[in-house]
């Protein structure tokens, strides 16, 4: 199933090859995503912005967070050409998809969890 933020085709496969790794992996991704959003708001930086767009696409592609993806292509690809309000509206929505997938990424994690 594909849902406008989460392949969860991508997770399904993920979930096979990583096996016992699954667990991890989603803490990984969740701590290094919300660390990269510390960063994003902590910045006003173009190339900064840009650089951690760049980072934070890398691994939401990984996860299969679509729609976050499309967002962080988004600030990395535009950084230098909007101005200071379009940054840090568009690092508002890349927080909210987050807040959104997030979820996803948690009832994975507890679906999942076999100790």
């Amino acid at each position: 199933m594909t849902d406008l933020h989460v392949n969860r085709d991508v997770l399904g496969t993920l979930r096979e090859v990583m096996g016992d790794g699954y667990q991890e992996l989603l803490e990984t991704f969740l701590a290094d995503s919300k660390s990269r959003l510390h960063q994003l708001q902590g910045t006003t930086s173009a190339k900064t912005l840009s650089d951690i767009a760049h980072s934070f696409k890398g691994s939401a592609s990984n996860m299969g967070a679509v729609r976050l993806v499309a967002l962080c292509e988004e600030l990395e690809s535009n950084a230098k050409d909007k101005s200071p309000q379009a940054l840090a509206q568009l690092v508002a929505e890349i927080h909210k998809e987050f807040s959104d997938v997030s979820s996803v990424y948690e009832d994975e994690k507890h679906h999942t969890h076999t100790h």
